[in-house]
């Protein structure tokens, strides 16, 4: 009896080690996803205050971001940090909605969570097709059109480029929705921050979650209308739609306040990386 209990314990022992480093591991890679991330809306907000100061000939999305970190010493090997990190962060959305159980892990939250792991994959892999080749291509805008133009193809396709904009313009709207009621405090661990960084923080994700709430939203409109015009022209991808906001009665000035709220969601998924709950 003896030896059958101290094998049991061996057992349990052994099976609680694999799971602790197995979380270890989801834990380091959800974190260096949120990095990855950061440095991404940083490097775009940046770019996007530019165009609206005059300043800037880059495009304001992911592949001008990644432009300019190629043009950095040592650009190359950042790039593919870049790529490790997105690949880390596919990689935790993914085990969130395969592995991660409770009550509170509905299924809706474990398809969010599919839906995510699927877009940091794609992310990842395009990350890592630009750091080995030449850093051209298409711009985001084109593919942008490029993409609603096949769509607008397909049987229905106008139903279906309308749906797809509908979608995105609800995400943006929920998006920015959430960061305004604060839902992302409940993600951190606010109890390890003092007073002040947990009001940093806050005003981090507040501005920063609305502004790119603003975007998502407004490429979405741009979708719809190029469902209802019929028209892959009007489709826009994050540097046209960015761009859009200087055409408002605010002119350049909305573009630099969107922008700079970019910046702030950089730096609170900086934040994210370190206080978020993995």
């Amino acid at each position: 009896m003896t030896s059958t209990y101290a094998h049991w314990r061996a057992r349990a022992s052994r099976s609680m080690t694999g799971h602790s480093a197995e979380q270890e591991t989801l834990t380091v890679a959800g974190r260096a996803g949120f990095v990855a991330r950061g440095v991404v809306y940083v490097l775009i907000g940046a770019l996007a205050v530019r165009i609206a100061l005059g300043s800037g000939g880059e495009e304001a999305d992911r592949q001008g971001a990644l432009r300019q970190v190629a043009e950095q010493p040592f650009g190359r090997v950042m790039l593919w940090a870049l790529v490790v990190g997105f690949g880390c962060m596919a990689l935790w959305r993914g085990a969130r909605a395969v592995m991660t159980r409770g009550p509170r892990r509905k299924a809706a939250s474990r398809l969010l969570d599919g839906g995510r792991a699927l877009f940091y994959a794609a992310v990842c892999w395009a990350t890592a097709a630009f750091a080995a080749g030449s850093g051209q291509g298409s711009s985001g805008d084109a593919k942008s059109q490029d993409w609603t133009a096949s769509a607008l193809e397909l049987p229905y396709g106008g139903v279906l480029v309308g749906a797809a904009g509908c979608l995105l313009i609800g995400i943006g709207t929920v998006l920015a929705v959430r960061a305004a009621l604060r839902r992302f405090l409940r993600q951190l661990d606010t109890a390890a921050m003092s007073r002040r960084t947990r009001q940093v923080v806050t005003g981090l994700g507040v501005g920063g979650g609305v502004a790119r709430g603003t975007v998502f939203a407004a490429a979405g409109t741009f979708i719809l209308v190029a469902a209802v015009r019929f028209d892959p022209h009007e489709a826009k991808g994050m540097d046209a739609t960015l761009r859009s906001f200087t055409h408002t009665p605010m002119g350049p000035w909305l573009l630099v306040a969107v922008a700079v709220g970019l910046i702030l969601f950089g730096v609170f998924s900086f934040a994210s990386a370190r206080w978020r709950r993995l």
